[in-house]
């Protein structure tokens, strides 16, 4: 069975090769239509993502950013899943939910030095006042989460699907 890490290569691959194709017809037909097709791009949809490995995300978000992948929070987004809101194409269902916790290791805590190093990881992905929120308050739930609907989100400046 392919690793997600293979099956997003591949994507990136398959999305790239496809957006060099549609620059070069647009180049032919001369309507400067370039940058209106990687907008076309489909998007990315999360209906239901429970989180992961904070590392492994970080190369995903990584990975989304240098193709312009855009993201629809639209369901469930929990734990390293709200990394996503990091990506200038991400987009939050009034009807979404966000579920924020702070770092630990399959539910065990880290040390005081990893702790801060991975909060300020999942911080450094959130706007203000999403940021301070949750390194005052977000990150010292190590156990269940913090719940944030899409509507809250939209109120303090994230973009609505």
């Amino acid at each position: 069975m392919e690793s997600k890490e293979t099956r997003l290569r591949a994507w990136h691959r398959s999305a790239k090769k496809m957006f060099m194709i549609g620059c070069a017809v647009a180049g032919l037909l001369g309507t400067g239509a370039a940058p209106a097709l990687a907008q076309a791009r489909a998007a990315f949809i999360v209906q239901s993502d429970r989180g992961g490995w904070l590392n492994q995300r970080s190369k995903e978000i990584r990975q989304f950013r240098s193709t312009g992948q855009r993201v629809e929070l639209r369901g469930t987004c929990l734990s390293a899943c709200t990394m996503y809101l990091s990506l200038p194409g991400t987009c939050v269902s009034r009807n979404a939910t966000l579920g924020f916790h702070g770092p630990s290791r399959n539910g065990q805590p880290l040390s005081r030095q990893d702790f801060d190093h991975w909060s300020r990881v999942m911080a450094s992905n959130y706007r203000e006042p999403l940021r301070t929120w949750f390194m005052n308050e977000g990150r010292h739930r190590t156990s269940g989460y913090h719940r944030i609907s899409g509507v809250e989100l939209i109120r303090m400046g994230y973009t609505e699907c």
